[in-house]
């Protein structure tokens, strides 16, 4: 029998004493994610990229057949020439974000498959040379649950995209892609123009800026997500 697929699952760091609201929400996520992995019989690796060395996070990505990128803290605005001051700016792991980058372009360069989602896409978009909108309204609510149900459009014939229009996700987001980066391809949008889908043209590279890992949803959408780049890098090989 073939063996299961191994996920790297890369978020930024175990404890924020500065926002532990933010850290539970992370928290959450991962939990559901990792959860949602376990299902498909996959086996995942959690790895805190600002906590641990960089050969360390090099070795797990590069052992995985598949790395998941997670969310967190807007990109450090210095990465790609946006605004240091703008509203939500908060915190910024400028060092999580160049480690990550090097990941993300290795992955590209070899064709292993990698899903990057909400920050983790506008890391990727960055990490290609794009730039970000530094604040956005409507993606993202002041309450309980931050989470708005969004309905995504595709606007390429792509698995990545046909998956996020097929049910509307969960978005929670301030800040969106602007100029795209090199060698992406917007794939889906939201109503109002939001690119919510990006993909390499070349590398089962994807990102979404929903969240298939929210604990509503995450059996039903992040799987067939993970899937979908693992059966593209399968053919890419």
């Amino acid at each position: 029998m073939p063996q299961s697929p191994h996920v790297a699952v890369l978020h930024i760091r175990t404890s924020r004493p500065h926002d532990p609201e933010f850290q539970a929400e992370l928290d959450m996520l991962n939990a559901a994610a990792l959860d949602a992995l376990a299902a498909e019989g996959w086996t995942s690796e959690l790895v805190a990229v600002a906590e641990r060395p960089a050969d360390e996070v090099h070795a797990a990505a590069r052992s995985a057949d598949v790395v998941l990128v997670m969310g967190g803290e807007d990109v450090d605005p210095s990465l790609y020439g946006g605004r240091t001051e703008y509203p939500g700016s908060g915190a910024h792991e400028p060092d999580a974000d160049r480690l990550t980058f090097e990941i993300m372009r290795e992955a590209i360069a070899e064709r292993r498959p990698l899903l990057a989602i909400c920050r983790g896409l506008q890391q990727l978009n960055v990490a290609l040379g794009g730039t970000l909108h530094e604040h956005m309204t409507g993606h993202v609510i002041e309450a309980d649950d931050p989470f708005v149900a969004t309905a995504v459009h595709a606007e390429a014939d792509s698995d990545i995209a046909r998956l996020g229009a097929a049910a509307p996700v969960r978005c929670s987001h301030h800040q969106a892609i602007n100029a795209v980066g090199e060698g992406l391809r917007v794939t889906a949008r939201a109503s109002d123009g939001t690119v919510e889908a990006i993909e390499h043209v070349d590398a089962p590279v994807a990102g979404v800026q929903w969240h298939p890992e929210h604990p509503a949803v995450a059996r039903e959408q992040l799987a067939p997500l993970v899937r979908a780049l693992l059966e593209q890098g399968s053919r890419a090989r």
